[in-house]
């Protein structure tokens, strides 16, 4: 079982950057699609991103599209987050998941989940 912890979360500015790494333990990353998401406040759980076993193949909310890039390192079993152009709705508690799916989509179940990080955006 695969034990995830998202790390880079933080109190930034509208236009600023972040990079939100999720480190995993108990199992290798390669045998997994991951994901993130995403909860605001007052909203439901939103999908972000997903990645390929490989990273050969990632998929992106339209919201973030164009703005985040989603990578990852299966040496160093971490995935990440690259945000950039950051706007105040991007203000969220981040989560990234792991899913036995090898080419995630957005409609993926999920398997396993870390506790997820705040990210903050003033205006």
């Amino acid at each position: 079982q695969v034990q995830l912890v998202e790390s880079g979360g933080g109190l930034v500015q509208a236009g600023d950057s972040l990079r939100l790494s999720c480190g995993a333990s108990g199992d290798t990353l390669r045998r997994y699609g991951m994901g993130w998401f995403r909860h605001g406040p007052g909203n439901e759980r939103e999908f972000v991103a997903t990645i390929s076993w490989n990273g050969a193949f990632t998929y992106y909310a339209d919201s973030v599209k164009g703005r985040f890039t989603v990578s990852r390192d299966n040496g160093k079993n971490t995935v990440y987050l690259q945000m950039n152009s950051l706007k105040p709705e991007d203000t969220a508690v981040y989560y990234c998941a792991a899913s036995r799916e090898l080419e995630p989509s957005r409609r993926t179940e999920f398997d396993y989940w870390g506790q997820g990080t705040q990210v903050t955006v003033s205006s």
